[in-house]
């Protein structure tokens, strides 16, 4: 994966509370055998007219939304269905990052998994984002910084917001969540001696029983 520290970008308000998965990609259009190529099925739904004409009225087909690299959105993204690929597509389109008051759990470990950093912010700060970007017509650009963990865009003060050092480390690095894992390595071995010593029963070999 493509590491994660800082994204000065477009950010496009999708301000809708409950945008679920199968609104981001539908189910009809999983019809490849690998996670990438889906980014022209994004939001398809939406984004493009019954005869496969770009909707004009759909925020990702107007400019300079169409660059977007961050989405502001609201509440509850990215419910209902587990399906990867609703990362995969929004990743493959070419967004890195989101930012809204909640996601949809399954959803939001796999934004995080597929390089993408899901930001969580009160309702009221994504709200007031969305409306200066609204108001300077997407020209006015966001930063998400990963390593000071903060959000921000002229005329607003830095936004703050937490992440678990797991995911932070893995967009940081660039890396899987295995390998992130391992940066714990020291960690885990302490916790094993400290069980074997208080439950060694636990770890116990278990002999199988005689014939």
């Amino acid at each position: 994966m493509e590491p994660f520290t800082t994204l000065t970008a477009v950010a496009a308000p999708m301000m809708t509370d409950n945008i679920d998965t199968d609104q981001i990609i539908a189910n009809r259009d999983l019809i490849r055998a690998t996670d990438n190529g889906y980014g022209d099925r994004l939001f398809a739904r939406r984004r493009y007219r019954p005869d496969g004409s770009a909707n004009p009225e759909f925020i990702l087909n107007r400019a300079p939304f169409g660059e977007a690299r961050i989405i502001l959105a609201g509440d509850n993204f990215g419910c209902g269905s587990s399906r990867e690929a609703a990362a995969w597509a929004l990743r493959d389109f070419g967004i890195r990052a989101l930012i809204a008051p909640g996601y949809g759990a399954i959803f939001q470990r796999n934004c995080l998994v597929n390089g993408i950093l899901p930001v969580v912010l009160d309702a009221r700060l994504v709200g007031a984002l969305a409306e200066r970007v609204v108001a300077n017509a997407g020209r006015t650009r966001v930063t998400v910084d990963l390593e000071a963990g903060t959000v921000s865009m002229d005329g607003v003060a830095k936004l703050p917001f937490a992440l678990a050092d797991i995911y932070r480390r893995m967009l940081l690095g660039g890396t899987d969540i295995v390998s992130a894992a391992m940066a714990y390595e020291g960690e885990i071995a302490a916790f094993e001696r400290d069980d074997r010593s208080r439950r060694g029963w636990v770890q116990t070999p278990v002999r199988a029983a005689p014939d």
